[in-house]
């Protein structure tokens, strides 16, 4: 192995990890339940804030599973289900069977779902401003470019030949 070989994995090792804890500030802030408090407060939503990833979650991956969501999301089927069903019941989500796998129920966002969560978006934005108010169009274009890519990378997942 070139001795430049091997300071572009030192690099990339010491990168990954500053990566990493980057990764575990931004997923401990966004766990937090006072900021999903926040953001039902700022979207004027009344919406148990159990329940508010789930929507979200829905209305961004969906039509989906519950044991995909679950998986997803880190927390137990049951659970999922669970707060799927009360969604259902608000009418803020439909239950439907997979047109793929008529064993599988999936979960897709109703029209009073999509308008919580557009409100939703709408307080995110005007939360995002405040974070990113010192970042020119540039640095955020970038930004958010690059985490797309991340974030593709990471769904594929790492390949056994790499």
């Amino acid at each position: 192995m070139s001795s430049n070989k091997k300071v572009q994995d030192t690099h990339i090792s010491e990168q990954v990890k500053v990566l990493h804890g980057a990764l575990i500030s931004i997923v401990s802030a966004l766990n937090r339940p006072q900021n999903d408090e926040k953001m039902i407060e700022e979207a004027g939503i009344r919406l148990d804030r159990a329940l508010f990833s789930v929507l979200v979650g829905i209305e961004r991956l969906g039509p989906i599973g519950v044991v995909e969501l679950a998986e997803r999301s880190g927390r137990d089927y049951t659970t999922i289900s669970r707060q799927v069903a009360k969604l259902d019941s608000l009418g803020l989500v439909k239950r439907r069977e997979s047109p793929l796998d008529r064993r599988v129920r999936e979960a897709v966002i109703s029209a009073k779902g999509k308008a919580m969560t557009d409100r939703i978006d709408a307080a995110r934005a005007r939360m995002g401003q405040v974070i990113f108010k010192d970042w020119s169009a540039d640095e955020l274009d970038v930004f958010v470019r690059l985490m797309r890519k991340f974030a593709d990378a990471m769904e594929e997942g790492p390949s056994a030949g790499s």
